[in-house]
C-alpha cells in the first residue's frame, strides 16, 4: 500500500462518522444555514428588495421570496456581467458556469469561493465514503482520469465563465493533480472525437485506477482504447483499474455494457453535481439512492413534481419529506440563487440517513394525453426487458406520435441497440406491460384505447452520437433527453432507422 492510499484510509475514517452524524442533524443543519444565507445576503440588492433584514422564520422567507427560474434571475445576472457587486451574493461571483437552457439559451449560474469550496469537499466525501465502506484506496496510488469539459475559460461580461467541469479543473487540490489525467493541453481540445482520440492515446499505457465521466462518453472512450490496444477487455488495459465514478445519467441502462466492455462487475461511485451545487452522491455500494449533501452551502425544498408552476403549490423544507413523492427541487445558495428551480425531480428513498433519486427533468416527460410518464419509469421499464430479453442498449429517447397515419396515438421509442434482441416485437410489449405497472394513467389510457401499444424503432450504429454532433453537444456534460412532449428529436432520428 502506498503513502497515499495509507492517508486516504485514515481520512476516510474521520470523515465519513462526520457525514453520518450531519445527516442525524440534517433538520437543524438546514434551518440554521438558511438564516446563515439570509443574514449574510441581508444587505445585497436581492436582500433589501425581499426585505431579508425582517425574515425570522422559513414561512416569512417563503412569503418574502417567490419560487423563481431562470428567467427569472436574468436581469441580475446581466448586472453582475457588468460587474455590480452585491447583487444576490456579497461581492462578484469568481465565476459563471455555463450550463444548455432552453428558452433563455446559454445560461449563465454564478459560482462562489464559498460554493466551490463546497463542490471539492462534497468529491472528496463521496470517495472518503467509498473507501469507508469497501477498505478499498489503492486507486489513489495510481492515476485517475475525469473526462470532462475544457478548463478553457471566455468571459461573459467581466466575470470569467465555463463549463463546470472546467471551473472545478483549476481548483483540483494539490495533492490529486499529480496522478490526474488528461493533460491539460488535451483537456481543451475542443471538437470530442478528436479529444477521445487523444485521450485514448495519452492513457492507453499508464496505470489507470479511477475512471469517471458521463456513461455514454466513457463507452466511447472504452471503445477507443480497445481499438488503440487491441485487447478486448479495459481490465487487460488498465489491471489497476478499480472504481467507476459518473454522474449526469441514470447509469443504470448503460451498466451492462460498460461492464460488458471492461470485462467484470466494477464498484461504481455516483454523483449528483449540478452548476448551482453539489446535491447528493453515493455512499453505499448495496444501497438505493444517493446521500443528500445536506452540509453543502444549500438550503432545500421540495414542491410536488406534478403542482410546480401552481403559485399556490405547497413548497416544503427537509422535515417535511415523504418517501417515494416526486418532487421538484428547489434551491437558495451561498452563491445567491433563491428559491430556484433547478429544472430536476427527486424522490426520497431513506429518511434516516436522507437518500434520493433523480427521477428526471420537469420539463422531461411526456404527457400529450395526461399520461405523466417520467424518466424513471421508461428507464426502469427499458432495463426490466433488456434483462428479460438479454439485449442490450447504447441510447435511446421516447416521444409521442400524437396524428399517427393510422391508428391510434402511440409513444414511439428511438432505441440504438448494441446487441439487439431477437425478438424486437416481444421487446416492446415487455417494455409497454411494465409501463403500465409502473404508470397508472398510462395503463388507464392503453385500456381505455386512448393509446395504441408503444412501437420501437431501432437505429443504425452511432445515430445519437451524429445527433448529439449536429447540435454541437457531443461529449462534456451533454445528454440526450430521455422525453420529449414534442418531435424535434424524433424528426432527426427518422432518418437513422434501419
Amino acid at each position: 500500500m502506498g503513502y497515499k492510499s495509507s492517508i486516504a484510509k485514515l481520512a476516510a475514517g474521520l470523515i465519513a462518522p462526520t457525514v453520518y452524524k450531519e445527516q442525524m442533524n440534517a433538520v437543524a443543519i438546514q434551518q440554521q444555514f438558511l438564516h446563515e444565507l439570509i443574514r449574510q445576503a441581508a444587505d445585497t440588492d436581492f436582500g433589501k428588495a425581499h426585505g431579508f433584514s425582517t425574515i425570522r422564520t422559513y414561512q416569512d422567507f417563503k412569503a418574502a421570496v417567490k419560487v423563481r427560474d431562470y428567467e427569472d434571475f436574468k436581469d441580475y445576472i446581466e448586472l453582475i456581467a457588468d460587474g455590480k457587486e452585491n447583487v444576490l451574493w456579497k461581492g462578484l461571483p469568481l465565476y459563471f458556469c455555463k450550463s444548455s437552457g432552453t428558452t433563455s439559451g446559454t445560461k449563465y449560474i454564478p459560482v462562489t469561493k464559498e460554493q466551490i469550496a463546497e463542490m471539492i469537499k462534497a468529491a472528496r466525501n463521496s470517495l472518503m465514503l467509498y473507501v469507508n465502506e469497501t477498505g478499498n484506496s489503492a486507486f489513489f496510488d495510481h492515476k485517475m482520469i475525469f473526462l470532462q469539459g475544457s478548463p478553457e475559460l471566455d468571459m461573459h461580461g467581466k466575470i470569467p465563465s465555463g463549463r463546470l467541469s472546467g471551473i472545478v479543473h483549476h481548483h483540483v487540490p494539490f495533492y490529486a493533480r499529480k496522478n490526474r489525467m488528461p493533460s491539460y493541453e488535451t483537456n481543451c481540445i475542443d471538437d470530442w472525437e478528436t479529444k477521445v482520440d487523444a485521450i485514448a492515446r495519452e492513457t492507453v499505457k499508464e496505470r489507470m485506477s479511477l475512471i469517471s465521466g458521463i456513461p455514454p462518453w466513457v463507452v466511447m472512450y472504452f471503445e477507443r482504447l480497445r481499438e488503440l490496444s487491441g485487447k478486448k477487455f479495459i481490465k487487460d488495459i488498465f489491471p489497476d483499474f478499480k472504481v467507476f465514478a459518473y454522474g449526469g445519467v441514470n447509469y443504470a441502462p448503460y451498466r451492462a455494457k460498460i461492464e460488458a466492455l471492461i470485462g467484470f462487475k466494477i464498484d461504481s461511485v455516483e454523483t449528483y453535481p449540478a452548476s448551482e451545487g453539489f446535491i447528493a452522491y453515493q455512499d453505499k455500494q448495496h444501497e438505493t439512492g444517493l446521500l443528500l449533501n445536506v452540509n453543502g452551502g444549500i438550503f432545500y425544498e421540495f414542491v410536488k413534481a406534478d403542482e410546480i408552476g401552481n403559485d399556490k403549490a405547497a413548497r416544503i423544507g427537509l422535515e417535511e419529506v415523504e418517501l417515494g413523492v416526486n418532487y421538484a427541487l428547489l434551491l437558495s445558495t451561498n452563491a445567491g440563487l433563491w428559491a430556484y428551480n433547478i429544472g430536476d425531480t427527486v424522490k426520497f428513498v431513506s429518511l434516516n440517513p436522507y437518500r434520493i433519486l433523480v427521477t428526471g427533468r420537469v420539463k422531461h416527460f411526456i404527457s400529450a394525453f395526461g399520461e405523466h410518464v417520467i424518466a424513471e419509469e421508461v428507464e426502469m421499464a427499458m432495463l426490466h426487458a433488456m434483462r428479460e430479453m438479454n439485449c442490450r442498449v447504447t441510447e435511446f429517447t421516447v416521444a409521442p406520435q400524437v396524428n399517427p397515419k393510422e391508428g391510434l396515438p402511440y409513444h414511439e421509442w428511438f432505441v440504438e441497440f448494441s446487441e439487439p434482441p431477437a425478438q424486437p416485437d416481444k421487446l416492446a410489449r415487455l417494455i409497454d406491460e411494465t409501463l403500465k405497472q409502473k404508470n397508472s394513467y398510462y395503463k388507464d389510457l392503453r385500456a381505455g384505447n386512448v393509446l395504441q401499444q408503444l412501437k420501437l424503432r431501432a437505429l443504425r450504429p452511432n445515430a445519437f452520437v451524429d445527433y448529439m454532433k449536429t447540435q454541437g453537444k457531443l461529449g462534456g456534460q451533454n445528454k440526450v433527453p430521455r422525453l420529449t412532449n414534442d418531435r424535434k428529436i424524433a424528426e432527426r432520428l427518422e432518418g437513422n432507422r434501419f
